[in-house]
């Protein structure tokens, strides 16, 4: 298995070196040169497995020779025995059709956790196997910054600057990374938004004075072993609701894409999926996208669910490129139109490409209100903000009969306490293994949105590649 960029130029890499990579040298995403397919006998075989070894199965198609199915499993034991679910993704019920799979039984308490405590150990031995040293650069609208960090906190021959907007992540997942002292850690707070931080992210991966002297990598859905990683949950959840004979719908709370991305792979490899509803809050581009064509950049207006207060979807572009014949000279041209711009308009082919699978709903701060207060008067789940958004998504939205639809719950209610008390007066707590986070002492740089100075500080700090 190989992997190509969006964009054309790059030079193809195995699955060793897009994990290391990240970003193409194109300034492109990676994807596999060609989608892996089970039949629905394959898909049938795999019911009942328990997570680590499901994991392995869906995984190995990408890793081609970069791993045995043995070391890979290995790792996907590692990885999901941090989880305090027995069964890693769990399935709860809410009413006839609705489901929520919950994805935040791992460390930080976010569905990031699934994919990244895996690319620690990938990056682990991939480093090792070269003797290199990796300075991981990465922009979170909230819980990736956490769950990269614990992934790779200590780990030798890896340093990670992880950017954040100062003030618009919740309490919780600011201190979840800013309490975490390990020498290879650096936290910044940068004046701005989410999309300023993930655009001096990109600069950096393109400026030549750091990836001269750096072995550059990233741990944003960007990564493509991240995404993998995340197609996983989607079978477990569709095997256990009678997949490959029934077919399943998701609908996934989004920002950056890459989740509900992950659901489209699991649909190009076999698994039935009868619908993909985006489930966009205010931050609409990607509703617009979808609905109207008109994928165009406005300004981010702060939410409570912050990891959707998000104009610029970064993998979007993997679904451009595999809705427009795979043609990389005319995804990169598309978006060096986005870049000058900030406005696109999708092309007839790109979507009736996405037409087939994809929905979109749009959800305000009162419908998301209405949806904690739903889940947890009518079925007794408190669920936070980005999770109430999908779940009022897959709401409104008419399937055929019969077909069950999952609300991906992508993060712990506890998380999001304050919204959560406001819509329903209960204020959840977090788990014992987190209890103490308010006393832990917390350490974070506070930089300008100059790109210098944040680019400086990196340098500084970060160990030469070998």
């Amino acid at each position: 298995m190989d992997y190509v960029s969006t964009r054309g130029m790059a030079v193809p890499l195995d699955f060793e070196g897009v994990t290391l990579a990240g970003l193409a040298a194109d300034g492109g995403l990676y994807v596999p040169r060609e989608w892996p397919r089970f039949t629905e006998a394959e898909i049938a075989a795999l019911t009942g497995l328990p997570y680590a070894r499901l994991a392995a199965r869906i995984m190995l198609p990408f890793v081609g020779d970069s791993l045995s199915e043995a070391r890979l499993l290995d790792m996907c034991e590692t990885a999901y025995g941090r989880f305090t679910h027995a069964a890693v993704t769990p399935l709860v019920q809410l009413d006839k059709r609705n489901w929520l799979l919950e994805l935040f039984h791992g460390p930080t308490l976010a569905f990031k956790d699934v994919a990244l405590q895996l690319l620690g150990l990938l990056f682990e031995e991939f480093l090792t196997r070269c003797d290199e040293n990796l300075t991981i650069v990465g922009a979170t609208s909230g819980d990736t910054g956490s769950a990269a960090i614990d992934a790779v906190a200590g780990r030798e021959r890896v340093d990670i600057f992880m950017l954040h907007p100062k003030g618009r992540v919740s309490d919780v997942q600011r201190r979840q990374m800013t309490t975490v002292k390990a020498p290879n850690v650096y936290n910044i707070a940068i004046e701005g938004s989410f999309d300023d931080a993930q655009r001096h992210v990109k600069r950096m991966f393109a400026d030549e004075g750091l990836t001269g002297r750096f072995r550059m990598g990233a741990v944003n859905s960007i990564n493509w072993a991240r995404l993998m990683a995340q197609v996983v949950y989607y079978f477990a959840a569709a095997l256990q609701l009678g997949a490959p004979h029934r077919k399943v719908a998701f609908s996934v709370p989004t920002g950056n894409f890459g989740d509900v991305f992950a659901g489209y792979v699991a649909a190009q490899m076999g698994l039935p999926i009868e619908r993909l509803v985006v489930a966009t809050n205010v931050n609409d581009i990607l509703h617009r996208a979808l609905s109207q064509g008109d994928y165009s950049a406005g300004e981010v207006t702060p939410t409570a669910a912050p990891s959707m207060d998000i104009q610029v979807s970064s993998n979007f572009e993997r679904l451009l490129f595999d809705c427009s014949g795979r043609d990389g000279a005319a995804v990169a041209a598309q978006m060096r139109g986005f870049d000058d711009t900030r406005a696109m308009r999708l092309t007839d082919g790109q979507r009736e490409g996405m037409a087939g699978l994809f929905t979109s709903a749009r959800t305000d701060p009162d419908e998301m209100a209405l949806a904690m207060r739903w889940a947890w008067e009518e079925c007794g789940q408190a669920i936070d903000p980005h999770t109430a958004i999908g779940l009022h998504a897959a709401r409104r939205i008419e399937l055929a009969g019969g077909v069950p639809l999952v609300t991906l719950a992508t993060a712990h209610p506890a998380k999001f306490h304050d919204p959560v008390e406001r819509a329903t007066g209960f204020r959840p707590n977090l788990p014992d293994r987190v209890g103490d986070l308010f006393q832990r002492e917390e350490a974070c740089a506070e930089l300008s949105g100059d790109y210098d100075a944040i680019a400086a500080y990196v340098a500084e700090r970060a160990a030469p590649a070998a």
